[in-house]
């Protein structure tokens, strides 16, 4: 019998360990297009660390928050990486004209903070997970308010999704959006382009937790666990020291 016909391309690809681009859709192609010239327009970008994010499986993503252009750059390094990023966001942006159509076309994950549905979220973030998804997530649940700029103390949902299930969790920080984007002094200022970082370190170990009864110690020390290796790697980012204690928000 004559030898099978190989696909010279495909053969290729397997011996340079190439790896397919996970198939996003619409519109992820649709934010593509956006999001790539926005990112040239106002920053000079670096992107390190991609390849701490899994070529297949699922993944969650934990980053710090400083501004709201965080979630461009955020979707970019997971979108270079060959991956569909899916966000943890707050529910009210699907009410945004294209915004919530492009948020629910793309499987983005929507959070109802303080209300009945608020599990849901977890619940819809772990399905994303064990479905292989590679799932985004803020844990401090807004931009920080830390004058420095450095995280605040987080929520502890990113230690019941972590916990959910065993997939890598890999941190990931932003430095310099701020600069572009202040939202809470409501400055915005393109030109000229800013330095901006964005830096994925190594998946963190939490073996240690795994098969543990899960109660509310046990979501703290996760929570700070994973935000500390983000504050670290943020600080590395900085070239600066991180501080002992997160930024604690008023109860106002």
């Amino acid at each position: 019998m004559p030898d099978p016909v190989v696909d010279p391309r495909r053969h290729a690809r397997k011996t340079l360990g190439v790896v397919r681009r996970e198939k996003g859709g619409f519109w992820i192609a649709f934010c593509a297009v956006f999001f790539y010239p926005i990112s040239w327009l106002v920053a000079r970008s670096r992107f390190e660390g991609k390849e701490h994010v899994p070529s297949t499986g699922g993944a969650l993503m934990v980053a710090n928050h400083l501004s709201h252009l965080d979630p461009i750059f955020s979707g970019l390094v997971v979108h270079r990486a060959r991956r569909v990023p899916r966000f943890l966001a707050k529910h009210s942006l699907w009410r945004a004209p294209v915004l919530g159509w492009a948020l629910a076309g793309s499987g983005q994950i929507p959070v109802y903070r303080d209300t009945a549905d608020a599990q849901q979220s977890l619940r819809e973030g772990t399905r994303a997970l064990e479905d292989g998804k590679v799932v985004v997530i803020y844990p401090e649940g807004t931009i920080t308010r830390d004058p420095d700029g450095w995280p605040m103390q987080a929520r502890t949902g990113v230690a019941r999704l972590a916990l959910s299930t065993d997939v890598p969790v890999v941190p990931f920080v932003h430095w310099g959006t701020r600069e572009v984007l202040d939202g809470y002094n409501k400055t915005f200022r393109p030109l000229p382009r800013k330095p901006i970082t964005i830096r994925c370190g190594e998946p963190i170990d939490l073996s240690a937790y795994r098969g543990l009864p899960i109660d509310a110690a046990i979501l703290r020390e996760v929570t700070d666990l994973i935000m500390v290796r983000v504050r670290d790697l943020l600080a590395e980012v900085r070239g600066e020291q991180a501080p002992a204690q997160f930024y604690r928000r008023s109860a106002s």
